[in-house]
């Protein structure tokens, strides 16, 4: 049987739309992504749709509000993390948003970088498959599937729609 946690992730995009919103995960040691950059969000709870878990999310992790998203995609990640779970994830990018960023959360440190550089920072492995999706020009949103075993992605496919 299928039962994917259901989580989102966003992309806060600078009123420039140079740079990107991502938390450095550094401030729990037993953190699964310590160390590792990464989008903002969570697990959407039983009562709320996913924007409004985005949107729940961002004001805890970033506080701020948002005012413009975009569906970008899906990805199933199936056996990810450490107890191996699926996990079904919508991915966002949010380019108009109220508030004055975080620095820090609960999480660690929250920083704006230049979509250029992303792949010079440390992520997991398989974000570089999907980021540049993210942030191209193409209006579809994508559909992904990227299985990860011991930690490291074993394949990603994706289609449009």
């Amino acid at each position: 049987m299928y039962e994917p946690v259901i989580g989102t992730l966003g992309y806060v995009l600078s009123p420039d739309r140079t740079r990107v919103l991502l938390v450095r995960r550094d401030a729990r040691p037993n953190d699964h992504h310590l160390g590792k950059y990464n989008g903002l969000g969570g697990k959407v709870r039983a009562d709320e749709d996913v924007l409004s878990g985005l949107t729940r999310e961002l004001r805890e992790e970033a506080g701020i509000d948002c005012l413009d998203v975009a569906l970008r995609g899906t990805i199933n990640w199936k056996d990810f993390g450490p107890d191996n779970k699926s996990w079904l994830g919508f991915i966002f990018l949010i380019t108009r948003f109220a508030g004055e960023p975080f620095t820090v959360n609960e999480e660690g440190v929250l920083g704006w970088h230049r979509l250029g550089t992303l792949d010079t920072l440390e992520m997991w492995e398989g974000d570089r498959f999907f980021l540049p999706l993210v942030f191209d020009d193409d209006p579809r949103i994508f559909y992904g599937y990227l299985p990860y075993r011991n930690g490291r992605p074993v394949d990603w496919t994706y289609r449009r729609m």
